[in-house]
């Protein structure tokens, strides 16, 4: 009888066990400070933890909904896929596999939409698809998107949440895929139209040699990885240690390599403000805001669509 006092008591054998139980989903914890959060507060906090602020994550569909009014944007060119080029090995069955779990084709989500009632043109990468690497159907959507915004005369929003850089999946292409959105860019400029960039956690690699450092102005959300190699290649190549806040949004503000850092609260805001100073600035110049953003200089010629 006394064994059973020591007896090493089963699951099963829990009082209530089944009652006490919650439904999966209800809780989740910060990937920062690890405090439990209740799922729904998070959400309606935009996914940021109330107790160490920190910016989790959104999927491109979420930043679209966060940043465009309700109802009014609309993808363009969704049907575009990648194709396989260099016969790499398992990387359709990749693909598949992340479209699957994503419902996106590729990494990246791109239209036209209103933000506070002022038309623009967005294209948002996704981490969640193959960590928004940037590969021939990614630039082709992202360089339509500014075209768009060209052709309509509005500003361009672009999101980065990439932090796989070039895909390696497609070699040259993906490589020249910098070249594309850059020269798309320049057009944009030339045709004294504003576009802003927000970078986000992740935003690494060929994202930030490109088109994430061209924008007019460059926002960034507290916390957020930008940089170009990762921190261990970083450290492997570099003799003095570098410093705890390394490759950060605010590192890179404080070093003048972007603009602003804004909590997530108050992007669309911020954005909206943008874009009205952007709309004073061109109707007291005539239309166009090539005087106070001195375009870059353009040169013709575009990469061609990669698709299958």
């Amino acid at each position: 009888m006394a064994n059973g006092w020591f007896r090493k008591r089963r699951q099963d054998d829990t009082p209530n066990r089944g009652k006490s139980a919650l439904p999966d989903g209800i809780w989740t914890s910060c990937p920062k400070c690890k405090e439990i959060l209740f799922r729904k507060e998070w959400e309606e906090n935009l996914k940021v933890c109330p107790k160490c602020a920190h910016h989790c994550r959104l999927s491109a569909q979420e930043r679209v909904e966060l940043l465009t009014d309700e109802g009014t944007f609309r993808e363009l060119h969704a049907d575009l896929r990648a194709s396989d080029p260099l016969n790499f090995p398992n990387y359709q069955t990749s693909l598949e596999r992340y479209r699957s779990a994503t419902g996106l084709l590729d990494a990246v989500v791109s239209g036209e939409g209103l933000l506070e009632g002022m038309p623009v043109t967005l294209a948002v990468t996704d981490a969640n698809f193959m960590m928004g690497s940037m590969g021939s159907v990614v630039g082709e959507r992202i360089t339509r998107a500014i075209e768009r915004g060209t052709e309509l005369g509005v500003p361009v929003i672009l999101v980065s949440g990439s932090g796989g850089g070039a895909r390696m999946h497609e070699g040259l292409l993906s490589l020249m895929q910098m070249a594309k959105t850059s020269g798309a860019l320049a057009r944009h400029a030339a045709a004294g139209l504003l576009t802003v960039v927000l970078l986000t956690d992740p935003s690494m690699g060929g994202v930030t040699a490109s088109w994430g450092t061209l924008g007019d102005v460059i926002l960034a959300e507290p916390g957020a990885m930008i940089g170009f190699a990762g921190l261990r290649v970083s450290q492997q190549a570099q003799v003095n240690k570098v410093p705890s806040d390394f490759q950060t949004a605010e590192f890179q503000l404080n070093h003048g390599q972007i603009d602003r850092v804004v909590p997530r609260k108050e992007l669309k805001a911020t954005l909206a403000s943008l874009l009205q100073f952007a709309g004073s600035v061109a109707e007291a110049s005539g239309g166009s805001l090539a005087e106070v953003l001195d375009p870059l200089p353009v040169d013709g010629g575009q990469a061609e669509v990669v698709h299958g």
